[in-house]
């Protein structure tokens, strides 16, 4: 399978540079799987397609501010970007320049250290910092990491995490949950809808673009997630009774895909916390989402393969047409796809 199956043209303009005013009010495109039909809506919209016994899973995790830019022994400026905490005070990062991240070089910023212990594959470095409690350092002055594509700072930092975020770990938003608000979320539950909260700390293998030629010489970079027993055991019940699973964004279907095991009695999670590298494109069977509500992603990534196994490549990409079309706004601060 060609990664150039998964190719399609953006105009720069569609590219959204802003938050939307309102988080519930960006556009929603809804895909009905079935029959193909595509509608237009706005976010709120989505109680409509909500059936009341339906589970939303959500991922909780909150976006930390891990880029930092610091100072070499010669006065030059390297870049890092943290993407995982390994231990206290030892991380994976990448770096800017990276030829000058060296291993036995040491970064100073403001005050603290970072020493680069070793190189690893895809460009990452492990680097451990000095002293090893660098939530000061990351507070006052680490940038979030916006992607590439959006060329300005945010003004609003908490526009870009959930209303719903919790543990502090990602790089990048689990961008499908930042239509919501509380008093939508209080919507969702009065129709009698169940809210599931899982994490997964969303990083390199979630923007990491595909550089390979084929689809399946890609592999995935570890993340950390954690399914909790009571989680778990809210989905199995859901499941059990036959409620439909609505996944909220791509890392959440990694959670709940990478967990749910098969027995007698018909799928069941199991609670874990660890790292998956769950890879999902077409050709992989779906074991327990229903129903996802997604952003619109990067030509040629991984999660436009994954929204692409789950839907149908060429369903998907007509979908996409239709929204280029109809001048929706793409990626992190764009508008929402909901796919029934």
């Amino acid at each position: 399978m060609l990664v150039a199956d998964f190719d399609y043209h953006l105009p720069s303009e569609l590219i959204a540079q802003h938050p939307a005013p309102e988080r519930d009010r960006s556009r929603l495109l809804v895909l009905e799987r079935t029959t193909g039909e595509i509608r237009d809506a706005v976010f709120t919209d989505i109680l409509d397609w909500l059936k009341p016994a339906d589970v939303l899973v959500i991922n909780n995790t909150r976006v930390i501010p891990a880029r930092l830019y610091g100072r070499l022994p010669t006065g030059g400026r390297l870049e890092l970007l943290l993407l995982r905490r390994l231990e206290p005070g030892m991380w994976e990062a990448l770096s800017r320049p990276a030829r000058k991240a060296r291993p036995g070089t040491a970064v100073d910023f403001n005050g603290f250290k970072a020493h680069v212990l070793r190189r690893k594959p895809a460009g990452m470095r492990v680097v451990r910092f000095e002293p090893a409690d660098i939530s000061p350092l990351l507070k006052e002055r680490a940038e979030l990491a916006l992607p590439p594509y959006i060329r300005e700072q945010c003004q609003e930092p908490e526009r870009y995490q959930t209303v719903y975020s919790r543990f502090e770990g990602a790089v990048a938003a689990p961008t499908a949950g930042l239509h919501f608000t509380p008093e939508l979320l209080g919507r969702i539950r009065a129709k009698g809808c169940g809210i599931v909260e899982v994490t997964l700390h969303a990083g390199l293998g979630t923007f990491r673009p595909v550089k390979t030629e084929t689809v399946e010489e890609h592999s995935m970079h570890a993340e950390e997630f954690e399914l909790t027993a009571e989680a778990a055991d809210s989905l199995n019940q859901a499941v059990a009774a036959g409620r439909r699973i609505v996944c909220v964004g791509t890392t959440s279907v990694r959670v709940v895909e990478a967990q749910a095991r098969q027995t007698g009695d018909g799928w069941r999670f199991e609670p874990f916390k660890g790292q998956t590298d769950l890879y999902v494109y077409p050709g992989y069977e779906w074991k327990v989402c229903g129903a996802l509500l997604t952003n619109f992603h990067l030509p040629k990534s991984t999660l436009l393969m994954l929204v692409a196994s789950f839907a149908g490549r060429e369903l998907v990409l007509e979908a996409y047409r239709h929204a280029i079309a109809g001048r929706y706004r793409f990626y992190s601060f764009g508008d929402a796809m909901l796919i029934v």
